[in-house]
């Protein structure tokens, strides 16, 4: 059984009314309930609302839940990961973290041009790979306005720390040529 998903006909779960889609996913979500109960109360919700035809199957059910499960599992190991890195460089101003979702972004770009490559018959097409192009043209972009914004950021901050050296030098009695050398001796300014 193939992992690509087709377009084909649309299930009864995704003709739901919203409402109706919004309720069978809570109930999916809470663990409490066996797929034998859900499949009951949605289907007794689904009559309420005159729908009958639409009733979903046991099967149905079951393929969806899966689904959902699956993505589910995918959400939340990214928000591990997420959380991990995050808990690792914290919110820093430098843009560590922009840089490593960044790099992140551009192995998968890589990853997936290496294995159309690896198999002569899977050829990608023209439209792939412009918005392989674009969409690298566009990380490398990102990188270079965070790159930007942190050499702004240190630089404002630099200046900041150079205006406390004024106002600190002055109350300590030092003269400007002795602040201008802690300027330059620490912050690289003068």
């Amino acid at each position: 059984m193939s992992n690509v998903k087709k377009r084909g006909k649309a299930s009864k779960i995704d003709l739901l009314p919203p409402k109706l889609k919004t309720e069978l996913d809570t109930l999916l979500r809470d663990k409490s309930h066996t797929q034998a109960d859900i499949l009951n109360a949605i289907n007794e919700l689904i009559e309420q609302a005159g729908l009958a035809e639409q009733k979903i199957s046991k099967s149905g059910l079951s393929r969806y839940s899966v689904e959902m499960e699956t993505v589910g599992q995918e959400i939340r190991a990214m928000r591990e990961s997420t959380e991990m890195w995050v808990a690792q460089f914290g919110s820093k101003p430098t843009g560590e973290t922009t840089q490593l979702l960044l790099e992140m972004l551009k192995t998968q770009h890589f990853k997936l041009l290496m294995n159309a490559n690896a198999d002569p018959e899977n050829l990608l097409d023209a439209k792939t790979i412009n918005t392989l192009a674009l969409t690298l043209k566009r990380l490398e972009d990102a990188a270079m306005s965070n790159m930007k914004r942190e050499k702004e950021v240190r630089k404002a901050f630099a200046e900041e720390l150079a205006n406390e050296v004024d106002v600190t030098a002055k109350q300590a009695g030092l003269t400007t040529e002795g602040a201008n050398l802690i300027k330059q001796q620490i912050l690289g300014l003068a």
